[in-house]
């Protein structure tokens, strides 16, 4: 996508063939900033600190982390090892291990001298397909949109309504939810985005504003709490969110929130879809509530905030009063009943166990193993 007209990726190789630039998304919306990893420790901090997000890029991240731990020793055990320390940096969505398993199946059974050229080919490969899916999302996802435009009155736009960051900053190009909205855009369909927020990072108000903006698309930042009102008076057509994890039943974990906005459409009759690349369905799950673990962060992302004084300068200052604790749950489980359909790279599912093996029927054997 676009940068002040410059095209950029989330992730990429640098001009030295080895090292890895990544944009610094901590430092977003206020300041644009890349960093490059050089070594499988810099990519587990870049992950597990949030520089990088987004379940299809932290799993792009995750592998060219292994091919980085691989130029240091490329030996198996030092390839478990990398695998254990990248693994561990989130719990909850299921690309990060998905790409770790992927890149080191590929390693297995070659000669060392053999095995980094392989790595890297191997997240070269995994970044071009998370493209070519999003892509594929947003074709799908592009005939609801048009759909909703054709029943409206000419110039009306379709007002869409997404929670956190499920663009092309969680992806390496194109976003999930995004990917309908920004092809539409280029369509020449009016659209406008309601965006979340999404507390305590701000995930919405700080990167989902900032790169629909840069790409021109017509949007308003608006509180967690105020998606249930525009619901109400009819303000929004449909809304399209990203997900974490997803259980073969199509239970759907995703920022904390995200339930909130799905009760909020059930009950005002606003189809609800989840933008779902398939490398985030986990086919070993059923249960979400029970299944899928939920990420505890730090208190201090939801007891303090960042952002930029009248001076230009960036400053973090504490909203909480000394003494009071706080819980950050990072994550919430949104069941399949309260979804109107997953928009995947092969179709709209219905969001079950029967709709998602109707379209991966190439994998969803693995749900009953």
């Amino acid at each position: 996508m676009m940068v002040d007209g410059r095209p950029y990726r989330t992730i990429r190789v640098n001009d030295d063939g080895w090292s890895v630039e990544i944009i610094d998304q901590t430092r977003l919306p206020h300041r644009f900033e890349t960093v490059t990893l050089r070594r499988p420790e810099e990519a587990a901090h870049a992950i597990k600190a949030m520089l990088v997000r987004g379940a299809p890029l932290i799993g792009a991240t995750a592998a060219y982390g292994l091919c980085l731990a691989l130029r240091e020793d490329a030996s198996d055990e030092a390839i478990d090892r990398a695998h254990a320390l990248l693994a561990g940096t989130r719990p909850t969505a299921v690309n990060l291990r998905w790409a770790l398993d992927r890149a080191r199946a590929a390693l297995r059974n070659r000669p060392r001298g053999e095995r980094v050229e392989a790595a890297y080919a191997c997240t070269a490969a995994i970044c071009e397909e998370d493209v070519a899916i999003n892509q594929a999302i947003g074709r799908h996802g592009l005939a609801l949109l048009e759909g909703i435009a054709a029943r409206k009155p000419a110039g009306e736009p379709v007002n869409v309504l997404t929670h956190c960051n499920a663009g092309w900053l969680a992806t390496v190009d194109w976003g999930t939810a995004t990917a309908p909205i920004y092809m539409a855009h280029d369509r020449g369909i009016p659209v406008h985005v309601w965006v979340d927020e999404t507390r305590p990072r701000n995930q919405g108000a700080s990167l989902t504003a900032w790169e629909l903006g840069h790409h021109g698309v017509d949007h308003t930042v608006v509180a967690d709490n105020v998606g249930g009102h525009l619901m109400q008076h009819g303000m929004v057509d449909l809304c399209i969110v990203g997900t974490d994890r997803t259980t073969a039943d199509g239970d759907v974990a995703n920022k904390i929130g995200t339930y909130l906005k799905a009760l909020a459409a059930k009950d005002n009759g606003v189809p609800f879809y989840v933008a779902l690349p398939s490398p985030t369905i986990d086919w070993t799950l059923r249960d979400g509530l029970a299944e899928i673990p939920i990420e505890q962060r730090d208190a201090t992302e939801l007891t303090h905030v960042s952002g930029r004084g009248e001076d230009g300068a960036i400053r973090t200052v504490v909203v909480t009063p000394e003494g009071s604790r706080a819980a950050n749950y990072a994550f919430d489980v949104t069941p399949a009943r309260l979804v109107t359909g997953l928009i995947t790279e092969r179709g709209i599912a219905p969001a079950s166990r029967e709709g998602l093996a109707r379209l991966f029927p190439d994998r969803a054997g693995t749900a009953d193993r």
